[in-house]
């Protein structure tokens, strides 16, 4: 019984097996898994490219440049920042007295001016002197006729445009006599103007006064700056300033006026003559008297010794005249 029981649980055991489906096994993966970077992570390694890109494409920064070479701006920059010095000891007379031909032509500095900034002159017959004409003013940007008189003049003036007094008091006073007259006849500190205007200027600086032109106010700085810079005077701050404020943001290439060049060197006193030599007199010969001797027959008279006779003391030839062997007989 026992067998037969054996053998049936074998029976079942194989038909159960025979009924039960394969196992199938997961294939082998050998490749590495594709892993998923986050959008962060992208980006955050992207950013270090991208800025590394734009810092080698961005333009390198320019550096900062200075006045062009040849303007008035680059001239200012030469000249010297000081005080107002006193006025003490000025006078129109260490400028030299009335004006000069600084140019040697037969003409002053005056008349040169009128010629150069007039136009339609008339000369007077035989001469250089300007008795009419017209003139476009730099100051008001008016045209005033100009005619030669006493009462008529005046319209038009001369201005200094670095005036006398402003020249003194920021370094004229150091300059030789010779170096502040061409001061006051140079061309390049001369322009002919309204004389009103040119009143109203007096002797002010750029600190204080400008023309009322606009128009030419970038000149009118750039002749004051040429005109100190040759001369080798000063400048205040406060009158610096106001000339660097309209170069720089009004004409910052204005350019140096001509014959804003170097300034009248000093006069050279002349070397004293040297002292001539002494003269040494010859000795004068003995007379035939002996050692006594007399210039003349006054000399021969004054001593008492007149008339003097062949053998006296003192007796020469030249006292007889008449060959009597007797002198300065009368």
């Amino acid at each position: 019984m026992k067998r037969i029981l054996l053998a049936l649980a074998a029976v079942l055991l194989a038909g159960l097996t025979a009924c039960s489906p394969p196992v199938l096994e997961a294939p082998v993966v050998t490749e590495s898994p594709v892993v998923t970077e986050s959008p962060s992570a992208t980006a955050s390694s992207a950013a270090p490219e991208a800025s590394a890109q734009a810092k080698s494409e961005a333009p390198e920064p320019k550096a900062e440049q200075g006045p062009a070479a040849g303007t008035a701006l680059e001239q200012l920059a030469t000249i010297e920042v000081k005080g107002r010095a006193p006025k003490t000891g000025y006078s129109r007379e260490q400028f030299g007295k009335g004006w000069k031909d600084p140019d040697r032509n037969g003409c002053d500095a005056r008349n040169d001016v009128l010629q150069r900034d007039l136009d339609h002159t008339v000369l007077k017959t035989g001469g250089c002197v300007v008795t009419s004409g017209l003139l476009a003013d730099p100051f008001t940007a008016a045209t005033i006729e100009f005619v030669r008189g006493n009462t008529t003049s005046s319209a038009v003036q001369i201005d200094h445009v670095v005036a006398l007094s402003d020249g003194w008091q920021k370094g004229a006073q150091q300059l030789a006599p010779n170096q502040r007259e061409a001061f006051a006849n140079d061309p390049l500190n001369l322009l002919a103007v309204d004389g009103p205007t040119n009143g109203d200027k007096s002797d002010s600086d750029a600190a204080t006064w400008l023309p009322p032109n606009k128009a030419f106010r970038c000149e009118y700085v750039a002749l004051q700056t040429a005109v100190k810079a040759k001369y080798g005077l000063w400048m205040t701050k406060a009158e610096r300033d106001a000339i660097m404020s309209i170069l720089s943001t009004s004409c910052p290439d204005q350019p140096v006026p001509a014959g804003g060049g170097a300034a009248v060197p000093a006069a050279v006193a002349p070397a004293p003559a040297p002292k001539p030599a002494p003269v040494k007199e010859a000795p004068a010969k003995a007379p035939a008297g002996g050692n006594v001797f007399y210039q003349n027959c006054t000399a021969v008279k004054q001593a008492g010794a007149a008339p003097i006779k062949a053998g006296d003391p003192g007796w020469d030839t030249k006292f007889d005249r008449d060959g009597d062997g007797v002198g300065c007989e009368s």
